[in-house]
């Protein structure tokens, strides 16, 4: 099959992808372990050479202009990279890199892939995917955007197929980095096979290295195409054992569902560090899989239980198969899903999220009282943990900030410059709620501190006599590893300075954390089984490498830099401080 190279520059920010897929009886020689040609520049002057170990993907450029139903959006103009020194840096929050959907036994699956990813946007907003398998051939749909602009009615017409999985994805950099935009698909000798990831891989440049002197060539800078290299690469047999084998060379966090002609495969790493959960739809009994329970509340479908760590789940026309294949450990799920990551409605391992939100206020009003007259929140995040500070402070909670919905990645600022610009065009406070007040500011967490600290002057500037703020997690100190961006140890604001000097530097009057203890108590038993290594350091399982990743993946779009590009010296904490079993 010949493949063609798209270079970054004259990609649309929207792919159709389509994959044949073998039949079992092809004859393939052994020694090649994939199929496909390595991707090739025809405009380049040094063409590549027919590697058997590298991947490819084969591209199909999508220009369809059908009529489109009153659900489903036309076909968008796909939003540009930002390249002007008007774009309006994201707030100063850790982001969730990713959300993944399964969906296998309903005709309709790309659409219902659709809804459940647009359920999940708020875990990833630069880019979306959907990959369905019909006739024996995996079609993919890949975009650079949130997914009302990725997907429409013309694009899903091009999806059919009763089973599919989708991706929605937070990168670091925008047009460039369409190739990373998941879910993956590769052609190898035993078929093609699709896989999207949530999550990030600790070893991943090592595992990469030892490919590539193996022989194998990336074409992109995700850690996700190491997955699909171990698995073609693998000398097993049977496409079951080719996964497991690949998974136990991984080390981190990967919560990964995977696609084939006539499967689908939902895995979770033996730590359990980001959610996967399994529903079932009420009409049909198709089977779901998510990141989150939100996403199976929009498509009809219950949920009946998480993916548990280390357990790989298969799904086929004979049914379910449930295989702990994976060697189990103590699970160490993410604790901020709960604090910020995941939407209150959701329930997440095994827990409301709602529920432990409102606890935290109620836990801050305990602990970190202080004499207000109104409380109130940042939005959206800061909302639940409010009001349970609000009615255990006995103090009326009131909406002193409103946030826009409408605010853009860019926005043309007037010649004159407008000071805090950024927060301006997000949070508008109302003063009828502030004027003359002792308020209390209700945030799930600091990062930077830069945000905050424009949050405190805004109100300040809006007429409050007196501004506290109250974070609903304790103070991060350390980055995180396994699936969210977060700045470097040296970035985070708590990891340099003293409550009180975070204080002075935001500009409030008083300023209390969530205790990491008071934390614990609250999970109670399961304490243990929560990873709190962005509070604490004590990482599960620490980067095997002396370079960490700073971020989720590499700014560079693969071709024009190096793998080293993403990569920060590891602190000596990071490296030598041992993890928690």
């Amino acid at each position: 099959m010949a493949t063609t190279n798209l270079s970054s520059s004259s990609m649309p920010s929207s792919i159709t992808q389509k994959h044949s897929l073998y039949p079992s009886h092809h004859p393939y020689p052994k020694t090649l372990p994939l199929s496909l040609k390595p991707l090739q520049n025809p405009n380049s002057p040094h063409p590549q050479q027919q590697n058997p170990h590298s991947l490819s993907l084969s591209f199909k450029l999508s220009s369809s202009k059908n009529p489109i139903s009153s659900f489903f959006p036309q076909d968008p103009t796909p939003p540009e990279a930002p390249k002007d020194p008007n774009f309006l840096p994201e707030s100063d929050k850790p982001r969730e890199e990713c959300g993944v959907v399964g969906i296998y036994g309903d005709p309709e699956a790309s659409r219902l892939c659709y809804l459940a990813l647009h359920a999940l946007q708020h875990r990833g907003q630069e880019g979306a995917g959907i990959v369905t398998a019909h006739e024996s051939v995996l079609l993919s749909v890949t975009g650079i955007g949130l997914v009302s602009e990725v997907f429409s009615q013309s694009k899903l017409d091009q999806l059919p197929g009763s089973s599919a999985i989708g991706h929605v994805r937070y990168s670091t950099a925008g047009a460039s980095m369409l190739k990373n935009v998941q879910p993956f698909v590769a052609g190898c000798r035993f078929g093609s096979v699709a896989v999207a990831h949530n999550g990030n891989l600790v070893n991943y440049r090592a595992l990469r290295h030892s490919l590539e002197d193996q022989g194998s060539i990336f074409n992109t800078t995700s850690d996700t195409e190491v997955v699909l290299h171990l698995i073609a690469t693998s000398k097993a047999g049977y496409f079951l054992q080719r996964l497991v084998g690949a998974c136990e060379k991984l080390e981190g966090a990967y919560s990964l569902v995977f696609l084939t002609e006539d499967k689908l495969v939902a895995v979770r790493d033996p730590f359990g560090f980001r959610p996967l959960v399994m529903g079932r739809r009420r009409t049909n009994g198709a089977v779901v899989f998510a990141s989150e329970t939100c996403a199976l509340d929009l498509i009809d479908a219950d949920y009946e239980r998480e993916v548990n760590p280390g357990e790989v789940v298969l799904v086929d026309g004979e049914g379910i198969s449930s295989l702990c294949l994976l060697p189990r450990r103590q699970r160490k799920a993410c604790v901020f899903e709960h604090i910020y990551f995941a939407l209150p409605n959701s329930v997440v391992f095994d827990r409301s999220v709602y529920q432990s939100r409102r606890a935290f206020g109620e836990i801050l009003a305990t602990e970190a009282p202080v004499d207000c007259d109104v409380v109130i929140a940042v939005p959206d995040s800061g909302f639940v943990a409010a009001l349970g500070y609000a009615e255990k402070a006995g103090v009326p909670f009131q909406q002193g900030l409103i946030r826009s919905h409408y605010v853009g990645r860019t926005f043309i600022e007037p010649s004159q410059k407008i000071r805090d610009f950024g927060v301006k065009l997000k949070l508008a406070p109302v003063r009828a709620v502030l004027t003359g007040k002792r308020v209390i500011v209700v945030d799930d967490s600091i990062v930077r501190g830069t945000t905050s600290s424009k949050i405190v002057r805004l109100l300040k500037e809006a007429g409050a006599k007196e501004v506290h703020m109250r974070i609903a997690s304790p103070p991060i100190i350390g980055s995180c590893y396994y699936g969210v961006d977060t700045p470097s140890a040296d970035e985070l604001i708590s990891n340099r300075m003293s409550i009180e000097g975070i204080r002075d530097f935001i500009g409030c009057d008083s300023l209390a954390f969530l205790p990491l203890k008071s934390l614990r108590e609250y999970l109670g038993d399961e304490a243990p089984t929560f990873c709190d290594a962005c509070f604490s350091r004590n990482y599960p399982v620490l980067p095997t490498d002396s370079k960490v990743k700073s971020v989720g993946d590499f700014v560079d779009d693969g071709l024009n830099g190096s793998v080293d590009a993403g990569w920060n010296e590891a602190s000596a904490d990071e490296t030598t401080e041992e993890g928690t079993e």
